[in-house]
């Protein structure tokens, strides 16, 4: 969560034209990470976000279970080695 000096930051940015889009010119302190956000509004407030990067955890819980067995696997001991 930002602290409040970083909430309390404001610049005046340009809106423009992109095709039939409007666009936003973000000025570069508050530049954000990557090449998507996700957007939405609060009352008359338009919030804009950063996507985080999935993580490897997000991506395995959206897999379904394996219903097949598995072969065995050959577990030999370890070898001893001089030290």
């Amino acid at each position: 969560m930002p602290s409040r000096t970083e909430w309390g930051r404001k610049r005046r940015a340009k809106l423009f034209r992109n095709g039939r889009n409007q666009a936003l010119r973000i000025p570069r302190e508050f530049e954000l990470p990557g090449d998507e956000v996700m957007i939405r509004k609060d009352g008359s407030r338009l919030i804009i976000e950063p996507v985080a990067k999935g993580s490897l955890l997000a991506l395995l819980a959206t897999l379904q279970p394996i219903d097949e067995e598995f072969p065995p696997i050959p577990d030999p001991p370890p070898r001893q080695v001089e030290i």
